[in-house]
């Protein structure tokens, strides 16, 4: 059970991760032939990818968290796991090459980390500290977003003669 004093934490954190996935959102139609489209180079959905696996994660257990008397170990380690599934997912599609592996690794070792709470949590529901944890791991799942969409915003994924001049420069 999550103490009412995580309320307004999970709120913020739902709220920061809805309004960070519409700005991932914003960022990939800036540069759409780029990122999501056709020609994309793998790396570049992979991030844009890892980004919204992160938040998404961030945002359905923080929302979660919200309900009343809900136990948190389980929609932690459930998402945990579909994070876990979709990263390496994602990263398989790369070539070795391509694949960033310190963000790969540091996004496993949270996703892991938090299935390992989660499923702890799960076991030993009024364990308050076991809540400060999902709520750390939350904000290492952001570090991870935010290093990616910031990574796609500077280009990057493009090659040095397709990066985007600004008229003037």
């Amino acid at each position: 059970m999550v103490p009412g004093s995580f309320t307004g934490y999970f709120a913020a954190a739902a709220t920061a991760a809805a309004a960070l996935i519409g700005l991932l959102f914003v960022a990939a139609s800036l540069r759409p032939e780029t990122v999501l489209g056709r020609n994309a180079p793998p790396v570049a959905k992979a991030m844009s990818g890892s980004a919204f696996i992160a938040l998404f994660n961030s945002f359905f257990v923080s929302i979660i968290a919200l309900i009343p008397s809900t136990s948190l170990g389980y929609p932690a380690a459930i998402m945990a796991l579909v994070s876990i599934y979709s990263t390496l997912r994602l990263h398989r599609q790369l070539g070795k090459r391509e694949t960033a592996w310190l963000q790969l690794v540091l996004a496993m070792i949270a996703y892991l980390a938090q299935l390992g709470v989660g499923i702890t949590l799960a076991i030993h529901s009024h364990e308050q500290g076991l809540v400060y944890d999902v709520a750390y791991l939350l904000v290492a799942s952001f570090v991870v977003a935010l290093r990616r969409a910031w990574s796609l915003m500077q280009g990057e994924h493009l090659p040095a003669k397709q990066e985007i001049r600004v008229p003037g420069e």
